[in-house]
């Protein structure tokens, strides 16, 4: 089976600001989180994904095609979410009914009804009145709406309650339960994307810095506990980074090398935050 995504030494040049060189893959039937601070490049990928720019260097692949040379006929295969609502301010969600089915031949009006009433969105009420929340809601129906095979969603969860977050991730592990289906879907919400991803890929300062399997790079790290002295004992090819408090140490090391010092289980959020701001030296 095609790959939904494959990035191979993207690169993309703005003034300030450069994408270098970020490489992941994302096999059909997974759904991957895009991890990373603001302005590090995660928008910007995405951009490059969709053909919204182009690239300075590197190769991408979309469900097998180029995005920058790919016919019209490939944008019905993604459903996209981006940071902010597309649709205008005076419409209602029957307005974007009738611009959908007008744009997509495989438009589900009555998934997308039922979607956004499920949301609690009125039918009749014009977006200019609707919350940010309720506005990614309705971006989110209209992204399911057409029988697209991968979603790309850019801060999906902006907005959203915890329930209707938790919704929502429901919502896209039944999507990939067909396996031709695939989501790559960036959030600063990383406990959401620890329950539902499949592949993590960090970005920091416009490169990646890792892309693997979530329940290997789970399995990889521990935060282990201790005075300075006994961390800086450890295998500093071994630590990722280290945090110092007014009691102790606490560092970031591969599973098994901590000795016997006290250990907890790291999370993605952890293993963001220690590359970032520990001090591995």
């Amino acid at each position: 089976m095609v790959n939904a995504i494959e990035v191979r030494g993207l690169t993309k040049a703005y003034k300030g600001f450069s994408l270098d060189s970020v490489s992941f893959t994302l096999p059909s039937g997974c759904i991957m989180g895009l991890i990373g601070e603001n302005g590090t490049g995660k928008s910007t990928t995405i951009r490059l994904l969709l053909g919204l720019a182009r690239r300075s260097g590197g190769s991408v692949r979309v469900l097998g095609e180029d995005p920058e040379t790919a016919e019209p006929e490939f944008r019905e295969e993604l459903g996209v979410v981006m940071d902010e609502c597309p649709f205008p301010e005076s419409f209602s969600c029957r307005d974007v009914g009738r611009v959908l089915a007008a744009g997509y031949r495989r438009f589900e009006p009555e998934g997308f009804a039922e979607m956004c009433e499920g949301f609690g969105l009125d039918g009749k009420r014009r977006i200019k009145d609707y919350s940010r929340g309720m506005k990614m809601k309705l971006s989110i129906a209209a992204a399911l709406s057409h029988g697209a095979r991968l979603l790309l969603l850019d801060e999906p969860t902006s907005g959203l309650d915890p329930v209707a977050r938790d919704e929502l991730l429901d919502i896209l592990l039944d999507f990939i339960q067909d396996e031709s289906r695939s989501v790559l879907i960036s959030s600063h919400i990383l406990s959401d994307l620890e329950k539902a991803c499949d592949y993590i890929t960090f970005i920091h300062a416009g490169r990646s810095v890792f892309s693997e399997e979530k329940d290997a790079l789970l399995e990889k790290y521990v935060l282990a506990k201790g005075s300075e002295r006994e961390i800086a004992a450890l295998d500093r090819s071994r630590v990722l980074g280290v945090r110092r408090g007014q009691f102790g140490c606490e560092a970031l090391v591969e599973r098994g090398a901590a000795g016997q010092l006290f250990t907890e289980r790291a999370g993605i959020e952890d293993i963001m935050l220690y590359y970032i701001k520990g001090d591995a030296k």
